[in-house]
């Protein structure tokens, strides 16, 4: 029994060390298809704004004399939106930035259309574009609790691969960090597309 005592603790040790690697493994994965996910939630709740945008400059388009500058910029700045999407295997900070970028430049050329809608009192009261104006509103909120939930799924998988021990098996296994959606400067709050319609 004693000659077989050395095999049975190497066998043991074995199996303890790859059920750790195991563990942690599946754990990763998990958490970082989680982590793609609401990452795929993201970009759908902005892509419903886009398609929203896209009824909204329809519907502002059919307003007489409506100022064709700024209806051009949120055209051009929607067709850069929409065509900018990210890979879930490639969420580097990088194309993040990239991203981010697009779609801060579509939100500041929405709100300058909103802004100038205000001269144009039969588009204030068109149902349409009020009903578009309200929808509008909402996927703004829906858009921040989806970046608040995929940096959450972030977070949690980040950690799992950064915390002793695991740390030393992420590189091993190829575990990289992945990178956090991080609001342009000014624009923790939706855009504002709110608007006071009893005002003259």
């Amino acid at each position: 029994m004693k000659k077989w005592l050395p095999l049975i603790i190497i066998a043991l040790l074995v199996y303890v060390a790859y059920s750790w690697v195991k563990g942690f493994n599946n754990k990763a994965v998990v958490l970082q298809e989680d982590a793609k996910t609401t990452w795929s939630n993201v970009e759908s709740a902005y892509q419903r704004r886009n398609d929203l945008i896209g009824n909204l400059v329809k519907t502002v388009q059919g307003a007489a004399d409506f100022e064709k500058e700024t209806l051009t910029q949120v055209i051009e700045a929607r067709s850069k939106a929409t065509s900018t999407t990210i890979n879930t295997g490639d969420l580097s900070p990088e194309k993040m930035a990239q991203f981010q970028q697009v779609q801060a430049g579509l939100s500041g050329a929405l709100s300058k259309l909103l802004l100038v809608v205000e001269r144009y009192p039969d588009l204030k009261a068109n149902k349409n574009f009020l009903e578009l104006q309200s929808q509008l509103e909402g996927t703004e909120n829906r858009i921040n609790v989806a970046r608040d939930r995929f940096n959450e799924g972030v977070n949690m998988y980040n950690k799992h691969i950064k915390v002793f021990p695991g740390s030393l098996l992420a590189g091993i296994l190829n575990f990289d960090e992945m990178a956090r959606y991080k609001s342009n400067p000014g624009s923790e709050n939706a855009p504002d597309v709110n608007f006071d319609f009893n005002k003259k």
